[in-house]
């Protein structure tokens, strides 16, 4: 059996993500400046597994998520998205297809999958490996974010425990103009935080939150100058892993209802693949590859 690269490590890196273990802190870095950190399939596996190890690994006390670049995410990488998308229409097609001329036919009796092909596509994709990662994660998370953090890139910021934000930062959720719905819990999250009149115009209108109106809001706990963005989220994480790893993990469990939040997962997944099957997505992707805008009007 091939061991997991991530372990029995202090040090591991890809192109695009950078993972580093440093005195009790698993400092995980996107690392795809020239695509504005957006995120592909694979970069959700090791982002996954580096959560995955800070939950199981003794020696690691406080995650440290930060990025390079100017921005810290564009959100899930949009080529991504359109290759999952014609995935799935082959595959329903495929399933749609008529049974040649003169073939035997039978009455299956087996329940079919929900969603049928689309989820079997979708329930194999390492982002929701990641989110739920994040939804049972304990050990506390310390998240650096400078530039726009888009889509994923603001709500997986939710499940983070202390968010240091620079000067100039915007969170911006466009779900609802790629022809999609919210991810990571933050159907339930995001509207916990600020109220449902301001959660919802983020997610339909994609009206970007200023990191001074996160702060007030509860999205995040300070603004800082740029320079100073990644000392000052180093020195919260040597704080935290200073204290008993034991009571600080049970605070974060009691404050957290992991249960909930992976229920609510499951229902946007359900409602996310169903949008990423659909013609509304298609026509979203198809213009954001020809720099135009989208046309919906053709569906009802």
């Amino acid at each position: 059996m091939a061991q997991d690269p991530m372990q029995h490590t202090g040090h591991e890196t890809t192109q695009d993500v950078v993972v580093e273990l440093q005195d009790a802190i698993l400092t995980i870095t996107l690392n795809r400046p020239a695509k504005k950190n957006a995120l592909t399939d694979p970069m959700y596996g090791l982002l996954a597994n580096a959560i995955e190890r800070a939950e199981s690994d003794p020696d690691v006390r406080v995650v440290l998520l930060r990025a390079e670049g100017d921005l810290f995410s564009a959100g899930n990488d949009i080529a991504d998205f359109s290759r999952l998308a014609e995935q799935i229409a082959g595959a329903s097609a495929d399933q749609t297809a008529p049974e040649p001329s003169g073939a035997a036919t039978t009455e299956s009796t087996e329940p079919t999958e929900p969603g049928g092909p689309a989820s079997a596509i979708t329930g194999q994709m390492n982002v929701w490996r990641f989110l739920h990662a994040l939804a049972a994660c304990t050990t506390p998370i310390v998240a650096a974010v400078q530039g726009k953090a888009v889509g994923v890139g603001t709500t997986m910021l939710l499940h983070a425990d202390y968010v240091v934000l620079a000067e100039g930062a915007q969170l911006i959720t466009p779900f609802v103009d790629l022809a999609l719905v919210p991810e990571a819990a933050s159907t339930l999250l995001l509207p916990q935080r600020i109220g449902h009149v301001r959660a919802f115009a983020m997610f339909a209108l994609a009206e970007p939150l200023a990191a001074e109106d996160a702060v007030a809001t509860g999205l995040a706990n300070r603004v800082v100058p740029a320079e100073s963005l990644q000392d000052t989220a180093r020195q919260v994480a040597e704080a935290l892993a200073a204290k008993p790893a034991g009571s600080l993990t049970a605070t974060k469990r009691l404050m957290r209802d992991a249960a909930a939040l992976t229920r609510v997962m499951d229902r946007e997944v359900a409602e996310f693949t169903d949008r990423l099957a659909g013609p509304e997505a298609r026509e979203a992707f198809a213009a954001f590859a020809e720099r135009r805008s989208p046309d919906f009007s053709p569906f009802s």
